[in-house]
């Protein structure tokens, strides 16, 4: 049959390639007479889904869903984590670019699935496992040394999904990172596989904590924070505009930096002691880099010369936030509650 249609011109992509029996010939000649309007689920428990698929539209381009996927790929560990997150681990075929210890609420789950590659899978090798959906929050995955552009994709009749916060042109990505669009994106990606009711719990409760959070953390404080992500001999602090500006504006406080109008710039030690910041947040990163960790962050903002005699550093004023949850995604809910209460432990 499948010979027959290429024979006739007749252009299929992976997906229809890969559908079996009765059910394949109905969804290749729709006109057949003897297909019925039967079928269940391949696996697993199900939302009601559409029969018309989903549309919607990331980065600029628009991505068409016909039907829940079955074999998707997500091309990075935040986008694993929400397709987790919405129980999704028996609609995925492969994942990749582990950086930090899966959610402990996740691991299950995760184990579940095929790791594709230690870092990104190349364009071949994603071929090879004929997924009928991608995703990636952010947009090195689909560069042309690791799964290919999107659009090529697209061609190929599979839909590939990017998040708004790191899209493939700089002026599709918005100047800041609010959490309406990381709610908006989880829902999105409900609405993709059919599981909207799903999203709307995830986000409904991820709502509640980030208000708590923001209730939570002490009023007036006056506090200004340098929000430092990793380096030593140059350090790589929070700038205006991503999630750390965000945070601290909803919990009430400065960033220090907030006029740099860059999500994450390259800061001076000298600069950073002329504005001597009150409190200083500390990434803790597993990646075992220069000054990943906080503890090794600490070793070194208290041996430097310049930056020891920092009123934060003498005042041990530090608070200690999981680096990954730095980045938009289902993590992000978590840096509020780890600032606020590193703010209530250090001014009650």
């Amino acid at each position: 049959m499948i010979r027959w249609l290429l024979a006739a011109g007749i252009v299929l992509n992976m997906k229809t390639i890969r559908i079996k029996g009765l059910l394949g010939v109905c969804l290749l000649l729709p006109g057949l007479a003897a297909c019925g309007a039967s079928g269940t689920a391949a696996s697993g428990a199900r939302d009601t889904a559409r029969p018309s698929g989903a549309v919607v539209t990331s980065c600029g381009l628009e991505t068409r869903v016909p039907a829940p996927p079955e074999r998707a790929i997500s091309l990075e560990q935040n986008a694993t984590e929400i397709m987790l997150s919405l129980g999704l681990a028996d609609r995925m075929i492969g994942t990749s670019y582990q950086t930090d210890p899966v959610l402990p609420s996740l691991a299950r789950e995760y184990r579940k699935v095929p790791v594709l590659a230690k870092q990104y899978p190349d364009h071949e090798a994603v071929l090879a496992k004929e997924p009928d959906f991608l995703y990636s929050t952010l947009s090195s995955a689909y560069a042309d040394e690791a799964a290919g552009p999107r659009a090529d994709w697209k061609k190929l009749g599979v839909p590939a999904y990017l998040s708004a916060h790191d899209c493939e042109s700089p002026g599709l990505t918005p100047d800041e990172v609010r959490f309406d669009a990381v709610f908006d994106e989880i829902k999105d990606i409900a609405a993709v596989f059919g599981v909207e009711p799903r999203g709307e719990k995830t986000v409904k409760d991820l709502r509640a904590r980030l208000d708590r959070a923001v209730r939570e953390a002490p009023k007036n404080t006056g506090a200004k924070l340098m929000w430092y992500y990793s380096g030593t001999a140059t350090p790589y602090i929070a700038g205006h505009g991503g999630l750390p500006s965000t945070v601290s504006e909803l919990a009430g406080v400065d960033n220090a930096f907030d006029d740099i109008h860059q999500k994450w710039p390259a800061g001076n030690w000298e600069k950073i002691a002329e504005r001597d910041p009150d409190v200083i947040v500390l990434a803790d990163l597993t990646r075992g880099g220069d000054g990943d960790s906080a503890e090794a962050k600490k070793r070194f903002l208290r041996a430097n010369p310049v930056t020891s005699r920092l009123d934060a550093v003498r005042n041990n004023r530090f608070i200690v936030v999981p680096g990954s949850a730095m980045d938009p995604s289902i993590r992000s809910v978590g840096l509020a509650e780890a600032l606020s209460k590193g703010l209530t432990a250090l001014y009650g």
